[in-house]
């Protein structure tokens, strides 16, 4: 029998994934399915273990950390029905996407990016990464009119939610030294991520460089889009790796997509997963919108533009699930909700049961992907955990309901 301190607070009946608990032996709780369950002690404001499940007829509820969403688009998002009948891969969507920028008042980024910010929180965010579009007509080198609105909306929902900006910038645009220095110094300012688009331009290994170099100056992450095509000719990620681990960066790096990954043979897959390893760089994938975009043939795709979660995971390689586009050119459904993208990439890339081993990707991985110190249940703050009203992994994955503030189901429940 435990002793309780009169500040104790018991929450009861719940099933906490044994992958988000950081020390087991000292956790407590029953082992069910891939779960561990019982009722949840809170001391002093955290969590601290489980304790054995007083009788209860009432369905148990899955216990976690609050979701973090690693890669979105929150200045693109809700353009779809703007736009003609966007067909075509990456290319065509880049382009639908730049022509809708003439209706991107001040006014209407807010109003679409708040939207799906708001998607967020309520899905269980604590925090979220956007890409933003970076550069303006008349200084493609300058914060653009979205940069603008999304750092305002991150400072008017500090309190809410941890909102992290990541410019989009060409990896040929900051070839020029100069130019990388004064973006990754007007990033810097504000607390941002160094953000850079690497396909197939002529001078990436350039631009990677000075990206490097910027980001170690400023005290800057990365964050790159890389590889998102299946052209074999595509090596960014290569070269990100082998770049990282020349300069001895420190910084957390993620880089987004990967899809060219699917054509390495194992050998090759096997080389690059350890650079990887080598380097610390986590691997944001991104089911969606590369589902949508990438194989795209004149009929039913007959290939998976997903990159390989499944080998980067086995090699030890970090590997984290984003949501991406939403709603958009480059994706044209969706919301904005981590449950959603991790439930796509279990059919799309064939993550087999149990479930809850997969959570990590959108909890404790993408927050290390995102430089950030793990949150595990046990030790969490209260207000750091979300309680869904789901009786196994698979009922929460499947979104039967909406997450709640622990400190919502303590409404009369003190111990």
């Amino acid at each position: 029998m435990i002793a309780l301190h009169a500040t104790d607070l018991v929450l009861p009946n719940v099933r906490v994934p044994a992958s988000l608990v950081a020390r087991m032996d000292k956790f407590g709780g029953a082992r069910d399915q891939d779960c561990v369950h019982g009722d949840l002690l809170i001391r002093n404001g955290r969590a601290e273990r489980l304790v054995p499940a007083r009788p209860s007829d009432a369905l148990p509820r899955v216990v976690m950390p609050k979701l973090t969403e690693c890669h979105v688009h929150l200045d693109k998002c809700y353009t779809i029905s703007r736009m003609n009948g966007v067909r075509g891969g990456l290319q065509a969507a880049i382009a639908a996407q730049a022509a809708d920028r003439v209706h991107w008042t001040r006014r209407d980024i807010r109003s679409r990016a708040m939207r799906g910010l708001e998607e967020l929180i309520s899905s269980g965010c604590g925090t979220v990464r956007s890409h933003v579009d970076w550069g303006r007509d008349d200084n493609p080198n300058a914060p653009s009119l979205a940069w603008s609105v999304l750092r305002e909306m991150a400072q008017e929902c500090s309190d809410r939610v941890t909102l992290q900006l990541a410019p989009l910038t060409d990896v040929e645009q900051i070839a020029d030294p100069g130019v990388a220095d004064a973006i990754a110094r007007e990033i810097a300012s504000g607390g941002g991520t160094f953000g850079v688009f690497v396909f197939d331009q002529a001078d990436r290994r350039k631009g990677i460089r000075q990206a490097f170099e910027a980001a170690d100056r400023y005290g800057l992450a990365l964050d790159f889009h890389v590889d998102e095509g299946l052209d074999d000719r595509l090596d960014g990620l290569e070269i990100i790796a082998d770049l990282a681990i020349e300069t001895g960066f420190q910084g957390p790096v993620l880089c987004g997509h990967a899809c060219k990954l699917m054509n390495l043979d194992p050998e090759s897959l096997k080389i690059l997963s350890e650079k990887l390893v080598l380097s610390g760089i986590a691997v944001a994938a991104l089911p969606a919108a590369n589902l949508f975009l990438q194989g795209r043939a004149a009929g039913t795709p007959d290939r998976r533009g997903v990159t390989r979660i499944r080998e980067l995971c086995a090699a030890g390689v970090p590997v984290a699930v984003g949501t991406d586009n939403v709603q958009d050119a480059f994706c044209p459904l969706g919301r904005h909700d981590p449950r959603q993208s991790l439930a796509l990439a279990v059919l799309a890339a064939h993550l087999d049961p149990p479930l809850g081993s997969h959570f990590p990707m959108i909890t404790i991985s993408a927050r290390r992907a995102l430089g950030l110190a793990p949150c595990h249940v046990d030790g969490a703050a209260a207000e750091d955990l979300i309680l869904f009203d789901a009786a196994t992994t698979s009922d929460m994955l499947a979104g039967v309901s909406p997450p709640k503030g622990i400190s919502a189901a303590f409404q009369g429940e003190c111990a």
